[in-house]
């Protein structure tokens, strides 16, 4: 990652109503040099993103309405947020729940419980351009 330099950090915008799992997930992101914007609601994230304040939305499925889900779709339809990677992070680890996460328009779908490593891994790809995190 770049120097700590404020003007080249990513901005994550980190989007879950479990206000511990948004500082667990804030602390590793900060260790990484990332800007995290917490928000723990849908509203607030769509309000958020379409400020043009963040790079990248890692967004829980499983918020209150609207649910991560319908985030995602609104945040594609907006033509201010439609380029923003998307990862979607869920406890549902279905075929079902990955095909409604696709059908949304996000770029990645993390189930669950997951390691941080993990979700930098696909924040780092996401950031390449590369929603695998093998970048």
């Amino acid at each position: 990652m770049a120097s700590g330099d404020a003007d080249t950090r990513q901005r994550v915008l980190l989007v879950d109503d479990d206000p511990t799992l948004l500082e667990v997930l804030t602390t590793a992101l900060h260790l990484e040099d990332l800007d995290v914007i917490p928000a723990s609601d849908g509203e607030a994230a769509l309000r958020i993103a379409a400020d043009g304040a963040v790079d990248l939305v890692v967004c829980d499925v499983g918020l209150p309405d609207p649910d991560g889900l319908e985030v995602c779709r609104r945040l594609r339809s907006d033509p201010r947020t439609a380029g923003l990677p998307v990862i979607l992070l869920t406890g549902r680890d279905t075929d079902e729940g990955r095909a409604l996460g696709a059908a949304a328009g996000c770029d990645a779908y993390l189930t669950k419980p997951f390691s941080p490593l993990e979700l930098l891994e696909l924040i780092r790809g996401a950031r390449a351009g590369d929603p695998t995190g093998s970048a």
